[in-house]
This record gives structure tokens, sequence and C-alpha cells, in this order.
């Protein structure tokens, strides 16, 4: 699967509608499609690494939008810390 839509990079604001698990298994989605492109790139049969750069930079927003959900989860629950 591949986890960019449309060969361009998601925006934060399509993800953030996304279910948390969803976010997840995306996140694990992309992780796996990052080891392949990275092996093809080693074997140097990467046609485009602009691929590589996009990919990571989804990654980091899921992981961002992740973590957003734990802290207002933890503030709402604990109050001000």
């Amino acid at each position: 699967m591949m986890l960019l839509l449309e060969k361009d990079s998601m925006r934060a604001r399509e993800m953030r509608t996304w279910t948390t698990d969803e976010l997840k298994s995306r996140l694990d989605d992309g992780y796996r499609e990052l080891f392949t492109l990275r092996r093809e790139w080693a074997l140097g049969r990467l046609e485009d690494s602009n691929r590589l750069r996009a990919l990571r930079r989804d990654i980091a927003r899921l992981h961002t939008i992740i973590r957003e959900r734990e802290l207002s989860a933890a503030l709402g629950e604990g109050g001000e810390r």
C-alpha cells in the first residue's frame, strides 16, 4: 500500500480526520514502505528519491498527530500539569 496520496504528501488537516487506530495502522504501513524504498535505493533501483523524503515527513506528521492526541487526553483526564 502506498502511504502517499496521488504522489503528493498528505496534509496534516486530512490526517487529523482519521481515527487513532487508523493513524497507527498507516504509520505501520509507512514504515514498511520506507523499508522497501530504502532497499530499492541501496540497490540502485529507486527512480524517484524524493519519495523517501516525502514519506519520512508523512511519518513524522503521523507521529506528531498521535502525540498531540496523547497529550490532549492526558490534560483532559488529569488537568493541567
